[in-house]
């Protein structure tokens, strides 16, 4: 069995709840949208047999937890299982990065995962069609494991798209921690439009919280 994989490296989170975070990161190619805001385009990739990502994996010692990011890693899926039977033999902590779109593949491996951070696509951020139906039934199924959402917001966003995901997450679990992430090349003039948003959905959850790509701000990978 292979897999597309475009890099597998160490680093620290940057994104989400849990920056700071040391994490072995295995960086899948291929994704299912095209976001206009994407930071990650993958062009070049290496077909790794099952054996060979885990001994690129083991070779970072003393790092316990996983990134299994993208692109898409969900596009992925049977691949997965067998990596994730692997790791937690090891005990790993399996933390999936994912753009929430594609639910019947999630339920195939959710019991191995311990962590999912699901984005919301906006259709007037990205510049694609609305995915709320999917992030639905994604966020029904994500919202038994450890979890939290995120969206990017951009200058073009709306806030009728954000009530959208708001009221989503609402039906679901008003608990569930929301990031307001803005764009990266953006970031500096969206402080009015992050404050406005951020007023909005405390109206909605009770978790909300505003967090830059951290990543990038360092100047690290």
């Amino acid at each position: 069995m292979k897999a597309k994989i475009s890099e597998i490296f160490k680093s620290i989170q940057g994104e989400g709840i849990y920056i700071g975070k040391e994490q072995i990161f295995v960086r899948f190619y291929g994704c299912n949208l095209n976001c206009s805001f994407c930071d990650t385009k993958l062009y070049h990739f290496k077909e790794m047999e099952l054996k060979e990502a885990k001994k690129v994996i083991d070779s970072y010692k003393k790092i316990s937890s996983v990134s299994i990011t993208g692109g898409e890693p969900l596009l992925q899926k049977d691949f997965l299982k067998h990596l994730f039977i692997l790791l937690k033999k090891e005990q790993k902590e399996i933390y999936l990065e994912t753009n929430g779109t594609l639910p019947s593949a999630l339920e195939e491996i959710i019991d191995d995962v311990d962590i999912i951070s699901m984005d919301i696509k906006l259709p007037s951020s990205t510049k694609e069609k609305a995915y709320f139906n999917e992030h639905r039934a994604f966020l029904e199924i994500a919202s038994k494991k450890n979890i939290f959402v995120k969206t990017v917001i951009t200058p073009y966003t709306t806030i009728d798209d954000f009530i959208k995901a708001l009221k989503l997450m609402k039906n679901i679990n008003k608990n569930i921690p929301f990031v307001i992430q803005p764009s990266y090349q953006h970031q500096f003039i969206l402080k009015n439009k992050l404050m406005d948003f951020y007023i909005n959905a405390k109206e909605y959850l009770e978790d909300v919280r505003i967090i830059p790509q951290m990543h990038k701000i360092l100047g690290v990978k």
